[in-house]
């Protein structure tokens, strides 16, 4: 475990993108915090998730299937290998159900491109909105910069995550996580106990129709849920047409439009705003809990930070227990 003070980190961060396609945490000059490279404005790993989900990296809004024309091209892979900082550890969890998801069956071949190979940073301890305090993730990744309110601690897991540590010269003393790890045993979400029986009702079958008629009436269709949700993977497929090419693309789709799911024939399994929503909620909750062993909400938080009408998944399953639940 190696130790760096603010300024050092940033000058460390930023001597890592000559060696990796390196992905960090920025404020652009227009005063957004996403995830871009160094020469993109402040490094800022501090301030909780970033609301773009970072997932992103490996799986993008719109991305190349391939080119048909004198002869058939994939898409290029990135010469060098990428570094991805920023990930909160409920981020990790999100980034490991989706590797589950497009590995499942046909394996997707272009998410694993990007996917492969990649090294995960996870960003934790006092780092939240006004150093409001992350738990440390423990692993799930290959190192994590961990904020103990004065110093930066690097905590390895991994041999490339230890590969990078070692570029750093100050050791950490022994005892430099004991503060974090305690907090982090003492961390409770209240939110876990609310997603959790919101599910159970939803698997039991116990929410009326007229709940989800009344929680689709705040939909505006802004699909910012869906967009900014790690664990959303709907896509569509459009081919763009040239002169010279044909280019075949990828793009998110999300369950809250009406085209969703609409047939061929012109038939749609989910017509209403009300069926739609409660696909939303519903595939997290309860049908990805049947599929997988897991619900696929890690309580990241963003969907409920960027509904403007509040219908989060955590604001939508607190009305499901304060109503249904007994």
């Amino acid at each position: 475990m190696k130790i760096l003070t603010p300024a050092a980190l940033e000058i460390f961060l930023t001597s890592l993108g000559r060696d990796f396609d390196l992905r960090v945490p920025v404020i652009t000059p227009e005063g957004a915090r996403v995830l871009g490279q160094p020469g993109d404005g402040e490094i800022a790993l501090a301030g909780g998730a970033l609301l773009a989900k970072p997932t992103t990296v490996f799986f993008p809004q719109e991305g190349e299937v391939f080119t048909a024309g004198s002869e058939n091209q994939p898409p290029a892979a990135s010469a060098a290998r990428q570094l991805v900082v920023g990930f909160t550890p409920r981020d990790l969890l999100c980034l490991r159900f989706i590797d589950r998801f497009f590995a499942d069956g046909l394996r997707d071949d272009l998410y694993f491109r990007m996917r492969a190979g990649a090294v995960i940073a996870a960003v934790s301890g006092f780092t939240g909105i006004d150093g409001c305090f992350v738990p440390v993730s423990g692993g799930e990744c290959d190192l994590e910069f961990v904020f103990d309110g004065a110093a930066w601690l690097v905590v390895p897991y991994s041999q490339a995550g230890r590969s990078i540590a070692a570029l750093i010269s100050s050791a950490a003393p022994a005892d430099a996580l004991a503060v974090v790890t305690k907090k982090t045993a003492e961390f409770i979400n209240k939110d876990a106990a609310i997603i959790l029986a919101a599910s159970e009702l939803l698997l039991q079958d116990l929410v009326p129709d007229s709940f989800w008629e009344e929680i689709a009436a705040s939909c505006i269709l802004c699909t910012g849920c869906n967009l900014v949700c790690p664990t959303c993977t709907c896509f569509g497929m459009q081919d763009w047409r040239f002169s010279d090419r044909t280019e075949r693309s990828r793009m998110w789709d999300s369950c809250q439009l009406d085209g969703f799911m609409r047939e061929a024939g012109g038939h749609n399994p989910l017509g209403t705003e009300a069926l739609r929503t409660r696909r939303r909620i519903h595939h997290k909750l309860a049908a990805d809990r049947t599929k997988w062993g897991e619900i696929s909400c890690f309580l990241c938080g963003r969907c409920d930070a960027a509904c403007p009408t509040g219908i989060g998944i955590v604001a939508v399953a607190a009305k499901l227990v304060e109503r249904f639940g007994t």
